[in-house]
C-alpha cells in the first residue's frame, strides 16, 4: 500500500482520482476508469476526506469525460499533435483516450506529485511525457516541442490560481505553440464564495482564487470561445436517477447557482 501525505490542493487530486473510482463500480457508469478504482486500491488514504460519494462520483464523471470528449475530438481532427496535459494528478485521460503514435502526449504536474504518479501508474503507451514543475513555473513550455497543434487540458487546476496566474499560463502556451485547443473547468464567482461547502477543498486547506462568470471576458488573451457547458447541465445529467437529477434542474434556473461551474473550449 502507497501511503499518501499530501497537503493543500495536491491532495484534492485523491477527490477526483476517488470519484472516478466509485464512478467505475456504480452499475451505471460514466466513465469506466477500472484504473482509478486500481489506483484506489493500493492507496492508504482515508478517501473518507475527500467527501465523494457514489452520488457526487457521477458528477465527476461525467466532467472528465466531456473533457475526454473534447480532447479526442481535437485528436481525431488533428492525427499529429501534442496533448499537454496540466495538473494531471493521478488522472488516467492518456490511458483512457489511448492517442495514436503520432500523438506526443505531455503530463505536467509538481515534483511530489509526479513522484508519486510514477509509483503508481504505469505509462501509457505511445510518445509520453511527464514533466515535473509547477504549470505556472515560465521554464517548462521550452522543454516541449512547439511543432504540432497543441490541445491544453487543464481539469481542477484554474480555480486554484491567480487571475494573473491563469491569464500568464494561457498566454504563454498560445505564444509558444502554433495553434489549438484549451479545455478547462472554472468555477463561477458563486462557487468561489461558496468553496468551503466542498469537503475536499475544506479538509486539505485548499483555497480557492479564481471564478470565471463571462467565459468571453478573457477572449482578449488571444482565445475565442467555442463551447460553454455548465456542470449542472453536462450530457448525460438527464441518465442520473431522479434524487440526482432534480436538484440540477433546481439550480440549472437560480441565477448565480447555475454558473456555479463550467467546462469550457477556446481556441488559439
Amino acid at each position: 500500500m502507497e501511503k499518501i501525505a499530501l497537503t493543500g490542493a495536491p491532495e484534492t487530486m485523491l477527490a477526483t482520482l476517488y470519484g472516478r473510482a466509485l464512478d467505475a463500480k456504480a452499475p451505471k457508469s460514466f466513465l469506466h476508469d477500472t484504473t482509478a478504482a486500481e489506483t484506489v486500491a493500493r492507496i492508504d488514504y482515508d478517501f473518507r476526506r475527500t467527501g465523494v460519494t457514489p452520488s457526487t462520483a457521477a458528477g465527476v464523471a461525467l466532467r472528465a469525460r466531456q473533457l475526454d470528449v473534447w480532447t479526442a475530438e481535437f485528436l481525431r481532427a488533428n492525427p499529429v499533435a501534442t496533448v499537454l496535459h496540466l495538473a494531471c494528478g493521478l488522472d488516467t485521460r492518456a490511458h483512457r483516450l489511448a492517442p495514436g503514435p503520432d500523438v506526443r502526449w505531455v503530463d505536467v504536474d509538481l515534483p511530489e506529485v509526479v513522484e508519486l504518479r510514477r509509483r503508481l501508474l504505469d505509462p501509457p503507451a505511445g510518445d509520453y511525457r511527464l514533466v515535473a514543475s509547477s504549470v505556472t513555473d515560465a521554464a517548462w513550455p521550452a522543454d516541449v516541442p512547439a511543432d504540432r497543434p497543441t490541445v491544453v487540458v487543464c481539469e481542477g487546476l484554474t480555480m486554484y490560481l491567480h487571475e494573473h496566474e491563469v491569464r500568464d499560463l494561457f498566454r504563454r502556451v498560445a505564444e509558444r505553440f502554433p495553434g489549438g485547443e484549451l479545455l478547462f473547468d472554472v468555477y463561477g464567482s458563486v462557487g468561489i464564495r461558496l468553496q468551503k461547502l466542498v469537503p475536499a477543498v475544506r479538509r486539505s486547506g485548499s483555497t480557492l482564487h479564481w471564478g470565471l462568470d463571462d467565459p468571453r471576458s478573457i477572449e482578449p488573451w488571444g482565445l475565442r470561445l467555442v463551447s460553454d457547458v455548465r456542470s449542472v447541465s453536462l450530457p448525460g445529467t438527464d441518465e442520473l436517477p431522479a434524487a440526482q437529477r432534480f436538484p440540477l434542474r433546481v439550480m440549472a434556473k437560480v441565477p448565480g447557482l447555475r454558473d456555479i461551474g463550467r467546462l469550457l473550449r477556446y481556441r488559439y
